[in-house]
């Protein structure tokens, strides 16, 4: 094109991407200097670039957030250059085919964003804080804008703006159209939606100030605590949906279909292999970067290490498989929905089926350890096992001056949102969004 053109500008958004985008990205510097040619990156996020300290970051996102939405273009004018060769398709590039399948999924393109967020903002927001946390309710109740934020399909500054429009419109307009709840359930439901979008630009900054969590734990006192390479027998099962906990495999199974799963689901499975299966986060981390439509590096990133334990400065979220799904699928509408074995079972067992007696086998035409799997591990077991080992490593000093670090460089300054304290293990069972903000982008 430059041979051809002539071009003395290039222009695009800022990206805080994988270690790959960084090294393009340094390449195209590069080239640009080397034949003067003007690179002007805009940022698309509250996301700072050089930041040296967090102090002051909160208001420059919402300087950010402030500033006047762009319009479009009154026109563009086409380049005129002959490419050389067809653009190779997807296979000739050695990608899989994609695997999401489902009717449900989302489909891409800005006029999709732009519905999804005034569907969200004047029909299905109203129960927000209550509806997330359930697969049940989270595919409806939930903004399902990550996946149109992560592709650039709408602006975060776009998003912002609209959100607080909508509880201005409250507020001030007796007359205003509400539908499911009243006026004060709105308003308090779309700041705690505000609240995460805080949230998504504050763990995209961690990847963005310490490009090495891609690769490196927060805390590198931890690299010796897990074994880098999964069992490979109960890797598999965990990315298949077949450990024989329920709950876990019918979240790993809609996720392969559909692209997506709410936070509290992801947080779940993310807390099932790295404290029951013990397996480091590098091998999860790559195979949910595969699946999630929504993925953005610098939030999965950050967030699969928080779930994890390695950040140093998070608790450990721990989450019961059994416990979360009597909480969030009661009847086990969810899990009969994706996994078809166990379609028959009564709600007494559909939990815990490896509880069946052989009549009760029988009658749901379910056989534990042949139709569908006993579990691979033993929770409670895992989980004590767990704690005694992070124990060990957080008595360190070693890891608590390097803990002390993280904290210095990535902790929140946002007053009103307490930043939990390290080491204090805790039983995850109710999520507020200040207390654990959405997991890999979802809202």
């Amino acid at each position: 094109l430059h041979t051809q053109t002539r071009f003395a500008y290039i222009f695009s958004h800022e990206e805080t991407g994988n270690a790959l985008t960084f090294a393009r990205d340094r390449a195209v510097a590069k080239w640009c200097a080397h034949r003067r040619i003007v690179w002007q990156e805009t940022p698309q996020f509250g996301v700072v670039r050089r930041l040296r300290t967090r102090a002051g970051w909160a208001s420059q996102w919402e300087k950010r957030m402030s500033e006047p939405i762009a319009g479009p273009p009154l026109a563009i004018r086409p380049v005129n250059a002959i490419i050389p060769g067809e653009i190779p398709a997807a296979v000739q590039l050695g990608l899989r085919e994609d695997a999401i399948h489902d009717p449900a999924a989302q489909v891409p393109g800005e006029a999709n964003a732009q519905a999804t967020l005034k569907s969200f903002l004047t029909h299905r927001g109203g129960a927000y804080q209550r509806n997330i946390s359930s697969p049940l309710t989270a595919a409806e109740g939930g903004s399902r804008l990550s996946p149109y934020l992560a592709y650039g399909n709408i602006s975060l500054r776009t998003v912002v703006q609209n959100t607080r429009a909508r509880v201005r419109e409250m507020q001030e307009n007796d007359d205003v159209q509400l539908v499911g709840t009243g006026k004060t359930s709105w308003r308090r439901a779309l700041r705690s939606f505000e609240s995460r979008l805080h949230w998504h630009c504050h763990f995209i900054q961690k990847l963005e100030s310490a490009p090495r969590i891609e690769n490196e734990n927060f805390v590198r006192a931890f690299d010796t605590l897990r074994d880098p390479s999964p069992d490979p027998d109960r890797f598999l099962a965990w990315q298949d949906g077949r450990t024989g906990y329920p709950m876990i495999d019918a979240v790993m199974r809609c996720l392969r279909a559909t692209g997506w799963i709410n936070f509290r689901m992801r947080s779940m499975v993310v807390s099932f292999g790295a404290y029951d299966l013990w397996h480091h986060w590098k091998a999860p981390a790559v195979h949910l970067a595969r699946m999630f439509i929504d993925y953005e590096p610098g939030i999965h990133y950050s967030q699969m290490q928080m779930q994890s334990g390695t950040t140093g400065i998070s608790t450990l979220r721990i989450y019961n498989p059994t416990k979360q799904g009597l909480d969030q699928d009661p009847k086990g509408i969810f899990i009969r929905k994706w996994i078809p074995e166990l379609s028959r079972v009564h709600d007494v067992y559909v939990h815990e089926p490896w509880k069946m007696d052989e009549g009760s086998q029988r009658a749901a035409g379910c056989v534990i350890g042949g139709d569908y799997p006993r579990p691979i591990v033993d929770h409670l077991h895992q989980v004590a096992l767990a704690k005694q080992r992070f124990s060990l490593f957080r008595k360190r000093g070693d890891t608590k001056v390097q803990a002390a670090g993280v904290m210095e460089q990535h902790g929140s300054r946002r007053s009103g949102l307490k930043q939990v304290s390290a080491f204090r293990p805790k039983r995850a069972t109710r999520a507020s969004p200040i207390a654990s903000p959405g997991l890999f982008g979802d809202m």
